[in-house]
């Protein structure tokens, strides 16, 4: 069931849990576009694992209220007011693809919080110095956050297009990134399963506009807010080195930034091989 919550500031956030109700809780920070309905690990699994599983609509998407002008940082305020009214004082982040600069925060501004840090095919700061922020990127990708850098006009008429094609057929979106896909995620998207299931988070992430989207862009290409090397709490980093949309270069940026983080780059994967190793990474954010 979803639960509503507020913001200190009055806006609504829709909230999802899954697992064990007393479990160790796990905040996790969709892609993008995402939203709370997934991908995540079937409930049996998590109720294996012990897991609380906690799964929220970023800021104008799905059910939640728009934040206009958001900064990835905002997303600490946000993830602090979903633990307080679940009664969750600590608890790990996790972000795949466009939420892991906002786990990174997360892990940034809330160090009395998090309790551990898990970013797959991590998103690095736009203007991170010695990264080519672009090298390895798709075409689809460079054309999207070369948008963004246009500001928000530029970027509405790109997405809201395509957030159009979704609402229409909920698949659009999956057969859309084939052209960019190397084959490690050919392999992984071509199962049944993970394409209904993206499809799914991406109808609902679009159901009434693109503004998620569009907020989620904007904020990568902006100042993040936070010093990605002030995060301290134990840290685990996952890139497959094929990836396209989020190059590894970004990966190894951050690992280079954050004390004592584990950096692991699977050969062989690409971006969707973060699904494949989701169990896995859940496993070592529940080990206190």
């Amino acid at each position: 069931m979803t639960a509503l919550v507020k913001t200190a500031d009055g806006r609504t956030l829709a909230v999802d849990q899954s697992g064990v109700p007393d479990g160790i809780p796990i905040i996790l920070l969709h892609g993008t576009p995402g939203s709370r309905v997934g991908p995540a690990p079937r409930p049996t699994i998590l109720y294996r694992m012990g897991i609380r599983l906690i799964t929220y609509d970023r800021p104008g998407y799905g059910l939640s209220d728009r934040f206009p002008g958001r900064s990835v940082a905002d997303v600490a305020g946000d993830v602090a007011a979903i633990a307080d009214s679940l009664g969750i004082e600590r608890f790990a982040v996790i972000g795949r693809s466009g939420g892991a600069p906002h786990a990174l925060a997360c892990a940034a501004l809330l160090p009395d919080r998090t309790t551990r840090l898990a970013a797959l095919v991590p998103l690095a700061p736009r203007y991170a110095e010695g990264l080519d922020w672009f090298e390895g990127m798709s075409r689809s990708n460079v054309i999207e956050y070369t948008a963004a850098a246009h500001g928000h006009n530029a970027l509405s008429a790109l997405l809201d297009a395509v957030a159009d094609e979704v609402r229409a057929d909920p698949t659009r979106l999956v057969p859309a990134l084939d052209t960019d896909l190397p084959e490690p995620d050919r392999h992984i998207v071509a199962d049944f399963g993970i394409r209904r299931m993206l499809a799914t988070t991406f109808a609902e992430a679009l159901r009434d506009s693109a503004a998620g989207w569009v907020d989620d862009a904007l904020a990568f290409n902006a100042p993040w807010g936070f010093d990605p090397a002030r995060i301290t709490v134990p840290t685990m980093l996952w890139h497959g080195d094929e990836d396209v949309f989020s190059p590894v270069g970004h990966a190894r940026w951050l690992g280079r930034q954050i004390p004592d983080a584990t950096v692991v780059i699977q050969e062989g994967a690409a971006h969707f091989g973060s699904l494949r190793v989701l169990p896995d990474v859940l496993t070592w954010l529940a080990d206190r």
